[in-house]
């Protein structure tokens, strides 16, 4: 193994984890994470031990889909006993951090009365003292922000907790990540490094770049019993070369879901990067990341959901990425943890923050940030943009999984953009109740009636049409549905003809082709080139 011809196999998972658990961005803000721990991890964990035979069986019932049970093949109750005793050891910090903001949030609801909150600092659970700000809305409700920026400095953030699981996957199935942890396996290669790690970026450079299997094993401190499992995922055989477009238009590439990469001869962007592996036998035309630059200019995330940021993608190209581009807050809200310290404390340091209507302009094209409305259950969220991308005369409308509330909203907006050549539109218009994704931060139950009504759902046809009555474009592509199979493992999604989300894309899709205007619904992979006209300055 000595020689430095090795590369690291197409189909090579660089799994994070965080207390075993899959890594998203509500596990690296502390505060989120604490509530997530105990809120989420710690119930299911226990949920499981006292019932593995209700898990077995919901996991096999399509309806149960995403529901909180653990997905394993055996019995692993005394593996997830061992877990839980682990994590209220290793993260027992965490778990008095939530316990501390459940307690501040009654405190404030119980005494919070209108009068100054400046007397009940006193009242604040002592490990949140000096990391909180009391505050009320305009209409005299009672609330806190947390000064996450401390807490990423305090002992509530532990890089110690932190790690990767190396394995190899020959298919897209994968049990639900934010409900199962990652348990010991023969297969999986388990690695105590932190996020930040340079050694991921040294292992993800091999996918291209041959390098030394024993050098590798050095920088990521891999065991010598654990050498020849490691060695298993290295191959002699050079993967295909990426070649970049040097053509004089512009390209787009559809890698599934929302992820989509925009290239010039001169610029690449990637947004919400989420991309499938190689190597396998697939029924689905797919890019994968052969078809990614070896430079990636900018990344574009619209907002903080677990299959917008998956840092399984990110990681691996971290040493690719020049900037990322994220949308900004400072709110202090658990809902609303911020983007640009996660990235920044995971190994991401060239992140940039942007307002709505804000603009940044390079190599003849301008990136726009614009509201992004809905999909959040009606919380204050305000981690979430929308982004205008004018490739010299070629203008692209990346909308997310944005819903139109207000129609005149973009009617405002349009007067400053003015018309777009695409539109890219997430149309999972059902979408998950509230507390599928934000239950954990919730310090009371909500009524299901209430649960239900406040959905993590996109646009339907006449929501989508309103950005088409609006900004006029020459083709609209459905996107973001989590259709594709290796989506399943963070969206769950398993859709029929018959299931809202299709009728509605389909209705749209056939309006905007009743006017002339190009539209699908994108699955898989698709590949499509424009005329780049250069803006004369």
């Amino acid at each position: 193994m000595e020689s430095k011809n090795w590369y690291l196999k197409p189909n090579v998972v660089i799994e994070p984890l965080i207390g075993r658990w899959y890594a998203w961005s509500h596990l690296i803000s502390p505060a989120t994470a604490a509530m997530n721990v105990v809120g989420r991890h710690l119930k299911i964990m226990t949920s499981y031990i006292q019932a593995p035979q209700v898990h077995a069986a919901a996991v096999m019932n399509p309806q149960m889909l995403g529901g909180p049970f653990m997905d394993y093949k055996e019995p692993r109750v005394e593996s997830i006993r061992k877990l839980k005793e682990d994590t209220l050891r290793n993260q027992a910090d965490l778990v008095q951090l939530a316990e501390a903001i459940t307690e501040l949030d009654k405190m404030l609801k119980a005494n919070a009365k209108g009068f100054s909150l400046e007397t009940l600092y006193e009242k604040v659970p002592e490990i949140l003292k000096g990391y909180v700000e009391l505050v009320y809305d305009l209409n005299n409700n009672p609330s806190f922000r947390v000064f996450e920026s401390l807490l990423y400095k305090s002992k509530f953030y532990n890089k110690d907790s932190q790690s990767i699981a190396l394995w190899i996957t020959n298919n897209d199935e994968r049990p639900f990540c934010l409900s199962t942890a990652r348990l010991d396996t023969p297969d999986v290669l388990h690695l105590s490094i932190p996020l930040d790690h340079p050694g991921i970026d040294a292992l993800s450079k091999m996918k291209r770049t041959a390098g030394s299997i024993d050098e590798i094993a050095a920088i990521l401190g891999v065991e010598e019993k654990d050498r020849s499992l490691f060695n298993t995922f290295f191959t002699q055989e050079e993967h295909p070369a990426y070649k970049k477009y040097d053509g004089d238009n512009v390209r787009m590439r559809y890698f599934g879901h929302a992820c989509i990469l925009i290239e010039t001869k001169e610029v690449s962007i990637l947004v919400d990067p989420l991309i499938s592996y190689y190597g396998y036998e697939s029924s689905i035309e797919h890019f994968s990341d052969i078809d990614i630059p070896d430079e990636i200019d900018y990344v574009l995330i619209t907002h903080n959901h677990q299959d917008h940021i998956l840092f399984e993608t990110l990681l691996p190209l971290r040493h690719k990425i020049k900037n990322i581009i994220v949308p900004r807050t400072t709110s202090g809200a658990l809902q609303d943890p911020n983007i640009k310290l996660a990235f920044n404390k995971i190994g991401f340091k060239n992140v940039i923050e942007m307002d709505e209507m804000e603009e940044l302009t390079f190599g003849g094209c301008t990136i726009t940030g614009l509201p992004f409305t809905g999909e959040h259950c009606d919380l204050n969220v305000k981690a979430k943009t929308c982004y205008h991308v004018a490739a010299g005369r070629f203008t692209f409308l990346f909308v997310a999984d944005s819903r139109v509330l207000e129609a005149k909203l973009y009617e405002h907006i349009q007067r400053v953009t003015g018309d777009v050549d695409v539109i890219f539109l997430g149309m999972e218009c059902d979408g998950a109740p509230l507390t599928w994704l934000y239950g954990p931060l919730l310090t009371e139950e909500l009524s299901r009636d209430k649960d239900q009504s406040r959905r993590l759902a996109g646009c339907n046809a006449e929501k989508g049409l309103h950005l088409v009555d609006i900004f006029h474009p020459k083709e609209v592509y459905v996107y973001a549905m989590g259709m594709e199979p290796w989506l399943e493992f963070i969206s769950t999604i398993r859709y029929t003809e018959e299931s809202r989300p299709i009728v509605q894309s389909n209705l749209l899709v056939a309006e905007c082709i009743n006017r002339g205007i190009t539209a699908e619904r994108l699955f898989g992979e698709k590949e499509i080139l424009y005329q780049y006209e250069e803006k004369l300055v």
